[in-house]
């Protein structure tokens, strides 16, 4: 009897590491090059501010794992705080979606070294900063260019560049447009739209928002999109 009870025992202790093991539907491993000291917080956004919903300390090893409940795909941040010497680069934007994501950074370059992956919107959401990098890269030149022709009073050239520059942006808003629709199944879309483009045409919004599948219009950028769209138009 006693034995038993005891083998009951054991099958509950079991039970309740194995739940404890697989609590949330997201779980999150990484590594941190170079990190022996600090905490490590993931977070999202919730109404304009970034709370934390998981609390990582770093003491020795830099292999971190956290396991999150995640009612849909949505961008996290990896915060690092560096307690003595905080950097600005030291929040790390990752598209998370339920399934297993691995996070591979090192401390000397926290963000332009990272490696993420296991989610396919954070793989699009890669493919999309590659390209719109080349639009920022192409402004930033014409800025300078323009400051240049301010300087020594250039009229003509401050008015072709001013036009070059609306044409780059024009260029940057039809790329993410674009590509909202090319990945319409995926919940990459209505965040695109609300985090790059939310103050273009409402007809594009609208396209965007007309061409998402049922289940990425049930998501919670995809709610966001449509309750976005129906305030601007009640505005009109």
């Amino acid at each position: 009897m006693k034995k038993s009870i005891l083998v009951c025992i054991a099958v509950l202790l079991i039970a309740a590491c194995n739940k404890t093991e697989t609590k949330g539907n997201l779980h999150i491993t990484g590594n941190v090059k170079g990190l022996k000291e600090g905490t490590l917080y993931i977070q999202k956004v919730v109404d304009t501010t970034l709370i934390a919903i998981d609390t990582i300390k770093i003491d020795g090893s830099s292999h971190f794992e956290s396991n999150i409940d995640l009612k849909s795909p949505e961008m996290l941040y990896l915060f690092l705080d560096r307690g003595v010497s905080n950097s600005l680069d030291n929040n790390l934007m990752f598209f998370a979606e339920p399934g297993v994501i691995n996070i591979e950074t090192n401390l000397d370059a926290f963000l332009s070294e990272a490696k993420i992956t296991g989610s396919k919107n954070h793989d699009l959401f890669e493919d999309y900063k590659k390209t719109t990098s080349r639009y920022k890269d192409e402004n930033l030149t014409l800025i300078e260019q323009k400051f240049k022709a301010i300087k020594r009073k250039d009229p003509k050239a401050i008015d072709s560049l001013s036009k070059m520059q609306d044409l780059n942006l024009k260029r940057k808003y039809l790329f993410a447009v674009n590509f909202a629709m090319n990945n319409k199944d995926h919940e990459i879309a209505p965040y695109i739209a609300l985090a790059e483009v939310y103050d273009i045409n409402i007809k594009y919004l609208d396209t965007i928002q007309n061409a998402m599948t049922p289940k990425v219009a049930q998501s919670l950028y995809g709610k966001k999109l449509t309750e976005y769209i129906n305030t601007l138009k009640k505005g009109n």
